[in-house]
């Protein structure tokens, strides 16, 4: 056992202070003491102690006094009461009040190392656990989802309200845009954030083990099921269930999770019984839905049912303001990450960053990002850590050379060329998710007609 616990001794008998005090030092405690209530209770406000023995009855202060201004000033301690045969109903009642366990004066060695012990592996514990519980919060908390569009300011502004709430949520948008990092702050922000949060990726899951994931089975109920197996609707309970790209179900599987939604109940794979379930249902998707159901491929009235409370997060390249927000965030995430210490990217990196198409949205930036600290021996990230071969710059051209006005030159031009070309020509629009007005853009492609590098279907206007 790891050295180093602090603990207080409280007892106006020095002869049971200190044999509490000689078994702790052989536990490889740290112990102080106080020959009275009203010391105890000074130093409490004063020094933090893990472990707090106190004896019951004291003169003037009692030992449930110590109790109670430990609760208070002490709240993460473990408290352990001393009792004699006559007062073990004080020690229970003490133990309603908050003591973790009592010692009788009667205890033998043995048995008060098991007690302490016990009482020093609780305190890690639940250390353990508020520790866990930050790790959480600061990978779960809504402050992690970055953005100050007005896209993101309005999803933003909806998630604090819906995740109070047990209402499903429908989470609409292409990949790579957090969707999962969206329904995992729905999760850790709502009353259920102590309670089971259990993904389900409906495309990763071959169809002939779908159902039997979703709802367990039986033992024997098909070849291979040499035991009884929970699904995940049973482990997500009185939890969070997010199903990942539910698009992807089956037409039969869509039809069993709308009875599932309609009846919170379901039976196993291979039984009859109905098992009743209090699952909060988040699903997602990446496909237009809408044209799913048209196709016949997705069940309208399972669209309805999980369309509670739809949320549509838009592709990184319609909330460009996004971006510099984002590249300070993920710079701060990989110095920790790497032990790196990069301060920033310049202003042609920046520029560089803002202009490229992003087809797979933030997932993409946050491994350009990352990829650019890993190979930057420089504090400040510049262009040439951004541009490889396999995007179609070659190392050696007029890309990487000094002259970086040409560069953001030639790259702002072929991503306005190709957002143009990507939109059926339609200006309106392709200024739109260039964040650029449409006057701009007309200057730019009267620029590039001057300079005769226009081909004539860039010369006409939709």
């Amino acid at each position: 056992m790891p050295e180093n616990e602090n603990v207080l001794v409280v007892d106006d008998e020095s002869l049971i202070r200190d044999y509490l005090k000689e078994i702790l030092k052989r536990m490889g405690c740290s112990a102080d003491e106080a020959v009275n209530g009203k010391e105890a209770i000074e130093k409490l406000k004063n020094s933090e102690y893990d472990i707090v023995i106190t004896d019951i009855r004291m003169p003037e202060i009692s030992g449930m006094d110590v109790l109670k201004e430990a609760k208070i000033s002490q709240p993460g301690s473990e408290i352990l009461m001393i009792t004699a045969f006559g007062t073990i109903e004080n020690a229970v009642e003490a133990m309603k009040m908050g003591a973790y366990d009592y010692i009788t004066k009667e205890s033998s060695l043995d048995h008060i190392e098991l007690i302490v012990k016990k009482a020093i592996e609780h305190h890690r514990l639940k250390n353990e656990n508020r520790y866990l519980r930050s790790e959480i919060d600061g990978l779960y908390g809504f402050d992690n989802i970055v953005g100050k569009s007005a896209k993101m300011r309005k999803i933003f502004d909806m998630l604090k309200t819906v995740a109070e709430s047990d209402a499903t949520i429908f989470i609409q948008g292409p990949s790579g845009t957090g969707k999962e990092l969206i329904a995992r702050a729905i999760h850790y922000n709502s009353p259920r954030r102590d309670k089971p949060f259990i993904k389900t990726n409906c495309a990763a899951i071959p169809e002939g083990l779908m159902e039997s994931e979703l709802f367990g089975h039986e033992k024997g109920a098909f070849t291979g099921a040499i035991k009884a197996r929970k699904g995940r609707f049973e482990a997500a309970h009185t939890g969070t269930l997010l199903l990942d790209e539910v698009s992807e179900m089956s037409a039969g599987l869509q039809a069993k999770l709308l009875r599932v939604l309609q009846e919170k109940e379901f039976e196993r794979v291979g039984d009859t019984q109905s098992i009743k379930v209090d699952v909060r249902i988040i699903a997602t998707t990446n496909k237009d839905i809408k044209e799913e159901i048209k196709k016949e491929r997705f069940r309208e009235d399972l669209y309805f049912r999980i369309n509670v409370i739809p949320i549509h997060v838009a592709p990184l390249r319609e909330r460009k303001k996004d971006i510099p927000l984002l590249v300070e965030h993920f710079i701060r995430k990989y110095n920790k990450e790497h032990n790196r210490e990069i301060k920033g990217i310049s202003r042609e990196a920046g520029s560089l960053l803002m202009r490229l198409d992003w087809s797979g949205n933030v997932r993409e930036l946050e491994n350009r990002i990352e990829r650019a600290m890993i190979i930057s021996k420089e504090p400040i990230l510049q262009i040439r850590h951004f541009l490889f071969e396999e995007d179609g710059f070659d190392q050696s051209s007029e890309f990487h050379s000094e002259d970086t006005q040409m560069t953001l030159r030639e790259l702002e031009k072929q991503q306005i060329l190709k957002t143009l070309k990507n939109n059926d020509f339609n200006r309106t629009k392709t200024a739109e998710i260039l964040d650029i007005s449409v006057r701009t853009l007309r200057n730019k492609l009267n620029e590039y007609k001057a300079k005769g590098e226009l081909d004539t279907c860039f010369l006409k206007e939709n």
